[in-house]
């Protein structure tokens, strides 16, 4: 005899879909096309054409505002956005800086800096959270957002090859850059400190 199938209740599959469109809405599905826009951004700086991958960091530039005003003005914030929206961010500009840096656009010690500072926060991160067990609450400060720009501006100087037109304030840029981002790195690794000694004090006695 056969087994009849277990059919799913119509309230409970609209659940489901409402809950699967709650996740795709449209601040999310900007994030997306921001991550899709990465390997483009990446092909276009190995190939040396600067200008077009210039467009593409411009055009994710742009989804990278919407999504957040959508989202604010709409309140559709999720769980997901909340994570997917900095991990693009910053896998963008990070890419950015290891290709530029091999193709000898960046020194050296610009990405040993950046890359060291962003190390030492997802690892500060991950281990404050580890001792108390809570999540802790991540809020950019001022040297943070300075440091962010300040990148920024870097990538943004290369592409429209503001090194070659103007190299004096191009070095000035990366010198401000690798100074703020220093700071701001440790600063972000006080703020932990002075964090995790609120929670577990008997750590530091």
């Amino acid at each position: 005899m056969a087994t009849p199938l277990h059919k799913v209740p119509p309230a409970q599959d609209f659940k489901r879909a409402a809950s699967f469109n709650h996740l795709l809405n449209i601040p999310n599905f900007l994030t997306l096309c921001r991550l899709g826009s990465i390997p483009i951004f990446l092909t276009l700086l190995s190939r040396h054409r600067y200008t077009a991958a210039l467009y593409v960091f411009a055009a994710a530039a742009v989804t990278d505002a919407l999504d957040g005003t959508v989202a604010r003005l709409f309140n559709s914030r999720t769980e997901l956005g909340a994570f997917l929206d900095p991990f693009a961010d910053k896998l963008m500009l990070v890419s950015a800086f290891v290709v530029l840096t091999i193709e000898n656009q960046f020194p050296g010690y610009l990405l040993s800096v950046v890359a060291i500072r962003d190390v030492v926060i997802a690892v500060g991160y991950l281990m404050i959270s580890f001792f108390t067990g809570e999540r802790v609450p991540v809020r950019p400060s001022y040297l943070g957002k300075l440091s962010t720009f300040l990148q920024l501006a870097c990538v943004i100087a290369v592409l429209a090859r503001c090194d070659e037109l103007w190299p004096v304030y191009f070095n000035a840029l990366l010198i401000a850059t690798v100074a703020v981002t220093a700071g701001s790195g440790i600063h972000y690794f006080y703020r932990g400190l002075v964090w995790l000694r609120s929670r577990e004090p008997e750590m530091f006695v």
